[in-house]
């Protein structure tokens, strides 16, 4: 027999069902306002004309004119760029296993990956707060009084206070939650992409630390021939005590030189160890060639590049989700000045014996719902509400100031990037006419057409010019790591998502992954910006 079929019931059923639609519908409404991705507040659209590539020297790949036009000439291009993964980046092996090896080991990282465990168990357990709470409990007592013994035996399952969030209240609450859990997210792909370039820059600085360690030992070796070649000279009376004294400082000089580098190399060795949370194994430490060899090891990265993309940078995305989760705090907020009600409810069996706790007639049952409307509270609501939009105009306001800050940081790798090549051949054009200068002017002393302080002028040419080039083949080097750093390396193309889950949506158009909720977890409707979703390192 149906509801319906019940005397005097027939009548009850389209109220029933008209309050039960009602209510239903009621549990839709979401006060959090809606939710745009702010345009990017950067100078200018693109970044490709911060990059002007010169000639090509030195390993340096130019970058052509017309891929500079391709990255600038329609979203439906630029868009499309991805930035290989840090495997591809480094094809050097020894510098590809130093990399994974701090990616294990570093600590950094590894509390990096446990607050993301954190975050997600605060979520869960604000989560957890959109479903009824069941308890089940039992008990048994015994008593006597004048002679009589009596005895009580249980059963109770209850509901306690379950909130129906008509308002949303508890739904924003776990949407801001979630928020924060893929904010812990990004941050920890920031902290890898981070790693990755300070371990490669901290590789490549040992290497070029050893290869000036290699030039002031030559140094000290050629200061010790010429110095023997003037003592000779000075012996046979050809020249003055003081050219021979010239020659002696300028020994002791590259002699203090290189008793530096023994203890700059094992600062360049402290400094690595600690990013890779171990020791270096021998067969992974750098050469003094590599300080040259690996220029062209290194993948060229591209020049021509959108503004856009700086939204895919682990710091944006993280401070966007912060800002994601300002607007369901202010739906919360919202909601705390409607009126919220509450169900208490519990159904059990009591029995005097345990025989008899199913037996009929040993049932019962209470249900006791609650309404709370708040009237008067001091302007406490109120206040929550105006702490809530000020916090939503501040991680805007963090937004905007992450979205330049890499736009700034792009623009000045982009902008070294674009005279590095004429900056590299140039060099080497000084460094030849140097060894040019030296060759003339040793040939010339040995004769006696020149004097002591002329070869020692063309020595030190030679020596700035040697140190100089390989302080700027390692900036190239160091400046390919920072691109892969600054355009958030390691993001890959992102599909579109679609027009239900798009960033324009209000908090609880997008449902989590379920990677992000846990198993087990009720799914929580939140927005996630594109590009976060799918991006690898």
């Amino acid at each position: 027999m149906t509801l319906a079929h019940l005397p005097g019931r027939a009548d009850r059923v389209p109220a029933l069902t008209a309050l039960l639609l009602s209510l239903g519908l009621a549990g839709c409404v979401n006060l959090a306002p809606d939710y745009a991705r702010p345009a990017p507040a950067v100078p200018r659209a693109g970044l490709a004309s911060a990059a002007t590539p010169g000639p090509a020297a030195d390993g340096v790949a130019a970058t052509s004119s017309a891929a500079s036009a391709s990255g600038t000439a329609g979203s439906a291009t630029t868009t499309d760029l991805a930035l290989p993964d840090w495997r591809a980046v480094f094809l050097d092996d020894r510098l590809r296993d130093t990399v994974a090896l701090a990616l294990r080991q570093n600590r950094d990282l590894r509390i990096a990956a446990l607050q993301i465990e954190q975050a997600r168990a605060a979520f869960r357990q604000t989560d957890a707060q959109r479903l009824p709470t069941l308890n089940a409990s039992g008990g048994a007592s015994r008593s006597g009084a004048a002679g009589v013994t009596t005895q009580q035996v249980s059963l109770q399952l209850a509901l306690s206070s379950y909130e129906l969030d008509f308002f949303s209240r508890v739904r924003n609450l776990s949407d801001s939650a979630a928020q924060a859990l893929f904010s812990r997210e990004e941050s920890r792909r920031g902290t890898q992409i981070s790693l990755v370039s300070e371990t490669a820059a901290a590789w490549l600085t040992w290497a070029a630390d050893l290869e000036r360690q290699r030039l002031a030992q030559e140094t000290l070796a050629s200061r010790e021939r010429s110095l023997a070649l003037t003592r000779r000279r000075h012996e046979l009376g050809a020249i003055s005590g003081l050219v021979l004294s010239q020659a002696e400082t300028a020994l002791e000089s590259a002699r203090a030189d290189a008793v530096v580098w023994p203890t700059t190399l094992e600062q360049d060795r402290h400094a690595l160890e600690l990013l890779l949370g171990t020791a270096l194994p021998a067969a992974l430490e750098p050469r003094a060639a590599d300080a040259a060899g690996t220029l062209s090891q290194l993948v060229d990265l591209p020049a021509g590049v959108p503004s856009s993309v700086l939204q895919r940078r682990p710091d944006v995305l993280a401070a966007e989700h912060s800002l994601i989760a300002t607007h369901a705090d202010i739906g919360a907020a919202r909601a705390a000045r409607f009126p919220s009600i509450s169900l208490t409810a519990s159904a059990g069996t009591g029995s005097r014996a345990l025989s008899g706790l199913f037996d009929a007639g040993s049932g019962n049952w209470s249900f006791g719902p609650s309404v709370s409307l708040p009237i008067f509270d001091g302007g406490s609501r109120a206040a929550a509400l105006r702490q809530a939009e000020a916090s939503r105009d501040i991680a805007l306001a963090t937004y905007d100031k992450t979205i330049q800050t890499a736009f700034r940081e792009v623009a000045d790798a982009l902008s070294e990037r674009a005279t590095l090549a004429a900056r590299l051949a140039a060099q080497r054009a000084l460094l030849a006419s140097s060894e040019r200068q030296l060759r003339l002017a040793e040939a010339q002393y040995r004769v006696g057409s020149t004097t002591q302080l002329d070869l020692l002028d063309a020595q030190r040419s030679l020596l700035g010019a040697q140190q100089s080039l390989i302080a700027l083949r390692l900036s190239e080097q160091l400046n390919r790591v920072s691109l892969y750093k600054v355009l958030g390396g390691g993001w890959q193309d992102v599909t579109p998502m679609a027009p239900d889950t798009a960033p324009n949506a209000s908090p609880g158009a997008v449902a989590t992954p379920a990677a992000a909720a846990g198993a087990g977890v009720a799914d929580s409707a939140v927005p996630r910006p594109t590009g976060a979703a799918g991006a690898t390192n």
